[in-house]
């Protein structure tokens, strides 16, 4: 596919999980505030969404909600997530409940609308790498675009194991994903195990890719200090 010069140097970030309800949206809002509050062009895309919620007559994503009231509402909301099933299922699974089928071309083209409008663009998979999309894996969308993994784990038990897991899925996944960093994230209010103390620096001694930073419960910005458009400097693949 032919680009535009602009569109080729968009940089971006391809947010993934190490499961579902990590919390990859709420991070990705946080970091698209703290981009916004830096000076720079921000374009938020989840290729697709399912478990949506009907409004008016309309097929919502939440999630997409969140990313582009965070990203200051750029662009069309549609143009966020162009692909939105109601189902609480994988998305392939979720469309074929409506009698459709997802678009595997429209998957990809509709980042174009944000690489020619934007510095930096957030791509938020659904679920996690292995999360299938009919005969593909979210893993073949952040091939495809090219830009380096944020790997979103959850602080809670089994954190090391599932993140440790997720590298090494992106690692061995056709010549290998860059992955640019993990970062924590506390999705439960109550959570009280004892592994909380101690994910953090488990993680980071063992795993190959750095932890950014570590998000509380319902935190309303990110607290260290995280060049995040230096780490978006992957090039994309062609």
């Amino acid at each position: 596919m032919t680009r535009s010069p602009s569109a080729a140097a968009c940089r971006g970030l391809f947010i993934t999980g190490t499961d579902t309800g990590v919390g990859k949206t709420y991070v990705a809002s946080l970091i698209a505030q703290a981009l916004r509050a830096a000076g720079h062009r921000v374009g938020v895309y989840k290729p697709v969404a399912s478990g949506c919620r009907q409004e008016r007559g309309a097929v919502v994503s939440d999630d997409a909600v969140a990313l582009w009231e965070a990203a200051g509402r750029p662009g069309a909301l549609d143009d966020v997530c162009p692909q939105r099933f109601l189902a609480p299922l994988a998305p392939h699974l979720a469309a074929r409940a409506e009698g459709k089928i997802i678009d595997a071309a429209r998957l990809r083209q509709g980042i174009d609308v944000w690489r020619g409008r934007s510095e930096i663009v957030l791509i938020e998979g659904a679920g996690g790498l292995m999360s299938p999309i009919g005969d593909e894996y979210v893993a073949d969308l952040a091939y495809d675009f090219g830009y380096p993994l944020l790997i979103i784990t959850a602080n809670r038990l089994g954190a090391i194991n599932h993140t440790l897991q997720t590298l090494i899925a992106a690692a061995s996944f056709r010549e290998g994903l860059e992955v640019a960093g993990i970062v924590i994230n506390h999705p439960d209010r109550l959570a009280s195990d004892g592994s909380l103390r101690t994910n953090r620096e488990e993680i980071a001694t063992r795993a190959v890719a750095p932890v950014l930073t570590e998000v509380g419960w319902q935190q309303p910005a990110l607290g260290d200090q995280v060049n995040w458009h230096a780490l978006a400097a992957g090039t994309e693949r062609r």
